[in-house]
């Protein structure tokens, strides 16, 4: 009897689409977990702003009153699941009264609003970036999406997930694995 491979894990981590990902809502999308567990996986697409949609038009709407050391975070497509539910993914500098979620050492998520009331006054987290739905796998999905290399999995890194070029967020996530965009197939094989 062999030992089964241990659970995995993949909160705190990204997910690469793989070319040929069949779902034009995460074709080159770069997710950032936010939760795995037995129970399925929660991740917010990190590399897809909202074209249109201002941080600062989104307070207004919310009735959200900007401050003189308010700054400006991007409104992100997060998912498809939930479009209108706000995720704020931050460095670990801020927490909420009211619930944040650590997620690993260099990342947290606040789903509350206090959070975005708190980057409008200028006291909010160093770094943030605000995601409108989420995307979200059941039980033993997103394992099964890996092994049909819908995903490439890698570690994530805060120079990624914040930094304010989307357009090269998917290449460059690919090029800490050593993986160049060009060489990616859409098929996977076995040997």
């Amino acid at each position: 009897m062999t030992d089964a491979p241990p659970p995995m894990n993949l909160t705190g981590t990204l997910l690469i689409a793989m070319p040929g990902m069949g779902d034009p809502r995460f074709e080159h999308s770069v997710i950032f977990v936010c939760e795995h567990s037995d129970r399925g996986a929660m991740g917010l697409i990190v590399n897809k702003p909202v074209p249109d949609l201002p941080f600062a038009r989104l307070l207004e709407q919310l009735e959200i009153e900007v401050g003189p050391g308010a700054r400006g975070i991007r409104v992100h497509f997060g998912g498809p699941v939930e479009n209108g539910r706000g995720f704020v993914l931050h460095s670990p500098d801020y927490n909420s009264a009211l619930g944040t979620q650590e997620v690993g050492d260099e990342f947290a998520m606040t789903a509350t609003l206090d959070v975005l009331e708190d980057i409008s006054a200028g006291r909010g987290p160093a770094r943030a970036l605000l995601a409108l739905g989420y995307a979200g796998w059941g039980p033993g999905q997103i394992e099964e999406e890996i092994l049909q290399n819908g995903w490439i999995t890698a570690d994530a890194s805060a120079e990624i997930v914040f930094s304010g070029d989307n357009a090269t967020k998917w290449e460059r996530a690919l090029k800490t694995l050593g993986i160049d965009a060009i060489t990616l197939s859409s098929t996977a094989g076995r040997a």
